[in-house]
């Protein structure tokens, strides 16, 4: 489902919001959540402060949590300025004066849903399901606007997507949504992306929307597995090409895309590298001299060739940051090593593939300098079995 792009985005029903005129504890931000940085000398300042915004847990009659968990979390009020929060179209409506009219006419009904304007501060009320962290934080970023800072990962950005269209806090749902287009995420968060994208606009969610939609990842990773391929096998400028494939997954906006076709690529050359030093070591010598020889100077040019492509592949995989999979692969390849050493231990290679052991030891160097310097994460087995290659 996409939200059509012409109809005005409508508040998530995640939380409930009210605005009561009560009497309110005297139980602020600074005894709570001391956590938060105060990135701002106006945010929770009650002497420069309009508006005084409490939070309270708002259970349902479902929830089988225990109340005195959410306790801790409720009469919790912070001072705000309403210019800032106004940067909300939330609390621009609720601090609007058709609000605040239609509420005093309300007033004389009793009704709950109202607002108080007493010496002139507002007292607002907002409902929240637990901790209230992430509404701090966006309250924050009405003063602050520093995105870049606070939202620095795929998990940031997915808590605070969420509350920033509950406020509708359009500028920090654009920072949200511009940062999940650009980063890879988890299966765990790409399922939340999903369960988001129908509060998003049209135009918002389809960047989004493209990357989850399998046909489309099933089309552009055959389409890039289709450049590789043509890279390594099938241009006689085979340098050029490379680097353009490799820009274009530098900037696919997939990692996960990306990393599976890099490992589709590296399975297929490692398989071809192996297969044929097999052959070279244990030959069948039950046919012409001749033809012997020739069908192992093949197997060796063949293990070469595909071996430049490999050390290729690594490199992308290790500056993607998407080589995990393949040096735990490379680590476990014991009967490769045995027929290496074979192979290298015949004079023949010299002549024919001198470049051969330099290639190989530079797969090896590679990988083992990635996991050292922490680029890849691995075991410490994994580096001591690189050792042994």
């Amino acid at each position: 489902m996409i939200p059509n792009s012409s109809r005005k985005r409508q508040r998530p029903p995640h939380h409930h919001a009210s605005a009561i005129v009560e009497a309110f504890p005297h139980r602020t931000i600074s005894e709570s959540s001391q956590k938060l940085p105060r990135t701002s000398s106006s945010f929770n300042d009650p002497s420069t402060a309009d508006v005084i915004l409490r939070f309270f847990t708002d259970r349902s009659p479902f929830d089988s949590s225990n109340p005195s968990d959410s306790a801790r979390h409720s009469d919790l009020q912070i001072y705000l300025h309403s210019r800032v929060i106004s940067r909300a179209k939330y609390f621009s409506t609720l601090l609007s004066d058709r609000w605040q009219h239609q509420a005093n006419n309300h007033n004389a009904g009793h009704d709950s849903r109202t607002i108080a304007n007493c010496n002139n501060m507002f007292h607002l009320n907002l409902g929240v399901h637990d901790d209230p962290t992430v509404h701090l934080t966006v309250l924050q970023l009405l003063y602050t606007y520093d995105f870049p800072t606070v939202i620095a990962s795929a998990s940031t950005a997915l808590e605070i997507l969420p509350v920033a269209l509950e406020l509708l806090f359009e500028d920090c749902v654009k920072a949200c949504v511009k940062f999940l287009e650009a980063v890879p995420w988890s299966e765990e968060e790409e399922k939340r992306v999903l369960s988001l994208i129908p509060l998003l606009r049209e135009e918002e969610s389809k960047e989004l929307l493209a990357r989850v939609s399998p046909g489309e990842d099933d089309f552009c990773e055959e389409m890039l597995h289709g450049l590789i391929e043509k890279a390594m096998y099938s241009q006689p400028n085979m340098a050029f090409v490379k680097v353009f494939v490799a820009k274009l997954l530098r900037d696919f906006s997939s990692r996960e895309s990306a990393r599976r076709v890099l490992e589709r690529a590296f399975d297929a050359n490692l398989r071809i590298v192996k297969e044929s030093l097999e052959q070279y070591s244990s030959p069948d010598f039950r046919g012409d001299h001749n033809e012997t020889e020739a069908i192992q100077r093949l197997h060796l040019h063949t293990a070469m060739t595909n071996g430049r492509h490999l050390l290729w592949l690594v490199e992308m995989m290790i500056e993607l940051k998407v080589a995990d999979s393949a040096v735990k692969q490379w680590s476990e390849q014991a009967a490769f090593t045995v027929d290496l050493q074979k192979a290298f231990r015949d004079d023949a290679w010299r002549n024919i593939v001198p470049g051969l052991p330099a290639v190989m030891l530079r797969c090896t160097c590679k990988l083992a300098s990635a996991v050292a310097a922490g680029t890849i994460l691995s075991s410490r087995q994994v580096l001591l079995l690189l050792q042994f290659i």
